[in-house]
């Protein structure tokens, strides 16, 4: 069984008031959360940051304590665990990578959730946005 590994995250901003989140539409045409495969002897939290900057243009800072993992088969005989932290965007514009983001937009939790196309997506949205209620 040939493994995968991907990291990314559920970012966020806090704006007026209310706190929006980052979902991505990809050129495949599924709006999903950023995320991207583990390059050479990076650490899960630098992939993240780098795909991030390339996918969004974005910086981020961490909020710590969140980290979980999705684990599914994307083809016969690979398994892949995708690692998602929590990040809070700094200011600025985001600027989509043309090869593989469509469209970005920030949204309230409801939007966002009724956006992304996958269940795992959408089950991590809410443990993120729990979290931050929870704090």
């Amino acid at each position: 069984m040939k493994r995968e590994k991907s990291c990314g995250a559920v970012i966020f901003r806090q704006e007026d008031g209310g706190r929006y989140y980052l979902v991505l539409k990809s050129t495949q045409g599924h709006w999903t959360l950023c995320k991207g495969h583990v390059e050479g002897d990076e650490t899960e939290r630098e992939t993240a940051i780098r795909e991030i900057r390339e996918e969004t243009g974005l910086a981020v800072g961490f909020v710590d304590g969140f980290r979980e993992v999705v684990t599914y088969s994307p083809k016969p005989g690979v398994t892949k665990d995708v690692v998602f932290f929590l990040a809070q965007a700094g200011g600025g514009e985001v600027a989509c990578q043309p090869e593989e983001v469509a469209e970005a937009r920030f949204l309230p939790p409801a939007g966002a959730l009724e956006l992304l196309t996958h269940a795992s997506d959408r089950d991590i949205l809410q443990k993120a946005h729990a979290f931050l209620e929870g704090r």
